[in-house]
């Protein structure tokens, strides 16, 4: 109690310092039990360091087929070319004249192997997005999943029948397809950790408009590899609705500041809306504090870094686009499979009365 009657006292400065020892390792404190009153005195935290409460996760995989996720193309190939059995006899049915063409003569070592199953990959999603493609006798043959039976009991639409879709044909093809999971992110001896399961986003369960986002990451590894991403400016996906890529957001990947733009029409590294201010070579497998001053108001954002955690942070990259601001969630991102991040000390100021970034100073 004493030690949270002094937190009470520090400037945030200090606090700042404090926070980023506890983040390198040494006990002083509990972050969630403090932040709220030292650092803002309305910050409130994200994550409780036991549960993914309050968030919400969409594993692209789960509910599309990635080019990677056919495990054996040549297999896959020649039962969608040739196969008798009812569900390629279906499926062969919905693909494109050509690509029913090219799949009759497929290998490996042709020119345009690798267009081909890319092409064959966007044919089989339009089948996971469309209607149920169950039928009892197109997979009376076919041992389904307790998973995929218990969707079938649901009256599911929207991404869940898409899941529902991939599961079939991942029961269907168990040896042609790769498994695929609906969970990405897991808490791991107190913090959030990517499983490296796929593509994918975790997001708020609410919305915001104007805020200060505090975090500490660390990139753990990757194959193959891509920093960690963090985006804003999301669009949260409508009941029954399939989600936008990166749900349309603005991505700052932390700690570097390389940058994306997913807004639909966009999908872009952006221009003169980013700015990037310092490129400090930072060791992304070390903890880094993040600080995310956001406006949506006025389309902008500002990323500082603290490397380690408690010294004095840099600005690294800033955004604005008034067009961009969106009140919506905040998303971590898994940019694709393989990937291994992690997060704590994740926490939120609403309508920070100072409008600068703390960790600079």
């Amino acid at each position: 109690m004493a030690i949270k009657n002094e937190i009470n006292h520090l400037n945030r400065r200090a606090f700042v310092q404090l926070a980023g020892l506890t983040a390198a390792g040494c006990s002083l404190i509990n972050i969630r039990d403090t932040w709220a009153e030292a650092e803002s005195g309305i910050a409130v935290p994200l994550f409780d360091g036991k549960t993914l409460d309050g968030w919400i996760q969409i594993e692209n995989d789960a509910i599309s087929l990635p080019v990677d996720g056919i495990a054996n193309p040549s297999a896959f190939a020649g039962k969608l070319a040739n196969g008798t059995d009812t569900v390629s006899v279906f499926l062969r049915g919905k693909l494109e004249t050509l690509v029913k063409a090219d799949l009759a003569s497929y290998s490996p070592s042709n020119v345009n192997s690798k267009a081909l199953i890319s092409t064959l990959a966007k044919n089989i999603n339009q089948v996971i997005s469309g209607p149920s493609i169950y039928d009892v006798a197109r997979f009376r043959q076919v041992v389904l999943r307790p998973e995929t039976e218990q969707l079938l009991q649901q009256n599911v639409y929207g991404p869940q029948l898409a899941r529902l879709n991939k599961l079939l044909l991942e029961d269907a093809y168990p040896a042609e397809l790769a498994k695929s999971t609906a969970t990405g992110w897991v808490v791991k001896d107190g913090v959030i950790a990517s499983t490296g399961a796929g593509r994918g986003v975790m997001y708020t369960a609410k919305d915001y408009k104007r805020y200060r986002l505090m975090l500490t990451m660390r990139h753990v590894s990757g194959k193959p590899d891509h920093p960690a991403c963090v985006l804003i400016f999301c669009t949260r996906p409508q009941p029954g609705e399939m989600p936008l890529d990166a749900l349309g957001g603005i991505q700052f990947d932390v700690p570097g500041g390389g940058r994306w733009d997913y807004r639909p029409g966009m999908n872009n590294d952006g221009g003169s809306e980013y700015a990037t201010l310092s490129k400090p070579p930072f060791n992304v497998h070390e903890w880094s504090r993040i600080e995310l001053l956001v406006d949506a108001t006025t389309g902008t954002a500002r990323m500082a870094v603290a490397q380690p955690p408690g010294s004095k942070a840099l600005e690294v990259l800033d955004f604005k686009d008034a067009t961009a601001g969106r009140v919506g969630p905040i998303a971590l991102q898994m940019h694709n499979a393989g990937l291994f991040d992690e997060y704590k000390e994740v926490s939120i100021e609403l309508d920070p009365k100072e409008d600068t970034l703390i960790t600079t100073e």
